[in-house]
């Protein structure tokens, strides 16, 4: 647990706020931030590469709220989105449009021309049917595309396979094979400029070897463009770093730094980040309640009011999150199943965790503030959490629990 999460006289709190009193107050299941914890994120981040120009663009599909996005843009931050939706999040949160990169393998032609109009900092394209699009888009609206090339250089990230994004086999980025050819081909094109190389290598990283292995492939093609007299004002290295979930050790924010600005060592080139997971994930705790406890011959269930709709990523990838009591009881713990209500076997939050629980009891879902609430749906029709900031004593709700009627609201019946 982090500094911001912590026991006191058995209590589980964040910040200063008792976590059961947060869960009474606005039920759950309920997502909680701490902001100090976020705040303190980004500014390791901002620390570890102070005196080099730099830009770190928060990942925003890791967590698109807006308060969290209003809160790094105050801070200084760029972002990284994925979508038109995104932009228009990042915009309605007051983050410049300037300091936004553009990634993604399927953009539309509108979400060009959107992104075009706003004024983004740089389109990541990944392919060359994008790069033809896109200078058809910009043409037809009488501008110029800023432009990197999102590299894909071969290197195995040693991450889950879902999120490993720079080997051969993934959809993303055009080959490194290919990318010099590429370079020459954007050059000629009336309606793009080139202005940097872009590398994503995959989520969850816990070693520095990885991103330095792709820095260097990236930097070796960056030499040949400058031969070729096209020179980049930025590298993008992506983000990736991972955090502790359950017993992993990856490297520190300072240490990721660190290495990154060995391998850049004498370049002038503006440096680029987009950090997500590292920034927001040990910011955020799930909370839920026990609905039921269920024994079993073989299995003992605890049955939580939060389930897979809520929190995918153990039902997605059988991710770990460290699951806590909200108030610790003085009684024998037991082995259980925390699983929620979804009509889906594999509807699971934890496995066998020892745990001394009643029926009624809160608990908390650990490091649930990178793609928890992000990648939650309405399955089962299911009204997605709330979600809560605290700093300090200070409590606001930053996202209204959902109502069944709104799931249906656009729906027409008509039968």
């Amino acid at each position: 647990m982090s500094q911001y999460f912590h026991y006191q006289q058995d209590k589980l709190f964040v910040e200063n706020m008792a976590l059961a009193d947060i869960a009474e107050r606005f039920g759950t299941p309920a997502y909680v931030y701490s902001q100090a914890a976020l705040t303190d994120a980004y500014l390791q981040y901002a620390e570890a590469f102070k005196g080099r120009e730099h830009l770190i663009c928060f990942a925003v599909k890791s967590n698109p709220n807006l308060s969290i996005l209003n809160l790094f843009a105050r801070l200084g931050a760029g972002f990284d989105i994925v979508s038109g939706g995104e932009l228009q999040r990042v915009l309605a949160a007051g983050g410049d449009a300037g300091k936004v990169v553009f990634s993604g393998v399927g953009k539309s032609g509108e979400e060009m021309r959107q992104a075009l109009a706003a004024g983004i900092l740089c389109f990541n394209v990944e392919s060359e049917a994008e790069l033809l699009r896109l200078n058809d888009v910009a043409g037809s609206m009488g501008k110029v595309a800023p432009i990197s090339f999102r590299v894909n250089p071969n290197v195995d990230a040693k991450t889950h396979p879902y999120i490993s994004t720079g080997l051969k086999q993934s959809k993303f980025g055009v080959a490194y094979t290919d990318a010099l050819a590429l370079y020459r081909k954007a050059a000629r094109l009336p309606h793009l400029r080139i202005t940097g190389i872009d590398c994503h290598i995959g989520s969850q990283l816990t070693e520095t070897s990885p991103f330095i292995a792709a820095a260097e492939k990236v930097l070796l093609l960056v030499d040949t463009l400058a031969q070729e007299g096209i020179r980049l004002e930025h590298i993008d290295l992506g983000g990736g770093l991972g955090i502790c979930y359950n017993d992993e050790t990856p490297p520190s924010i300072a240490e990721y730094a660190k290495a990154l600005l060995g391998a850049l060592n004498g370049r002038t080139e503006k440096l680029i980040v987009e950090p997500g997971r590292v920034l927001v994930g040990n910011a955020g705790v799930l909370l839920t309640r026990v609905e039921y406890l269920k024994p079993g011959e073989e299995k003992h269930f605890a049955i939580v009011d939060a389930a897979m709709n809520d929190l995918m990523r153990p039902a997605l990838y059988e991710a770990y999150h460290a699951i806590q009591p909200l108030t610790r009881r003085a009684m024998p713990a037991r082995e259980y199943e925390v699983v929620g209500p979804v009509c889906e076997s594999g509807d699971f939050l934890g496995h066998a965790r020892e745990l001394a629980l009643e029926q009624g009891d809160f608990l908390a879902l650990m490091s649930a503030g990178a793609y928890g609430m992000s990648m939650s749906s309405n399955y089962n029709t299911r009204p997605r959490a709330a979600e809560i900031m605290i700093n300090g004593a200070e409590v606001k709700l930053i996202r209204e629990r959902e109502k069944v009627e709104q799931l249906f609201a656009g729906e027409k019946n008509y039968l």
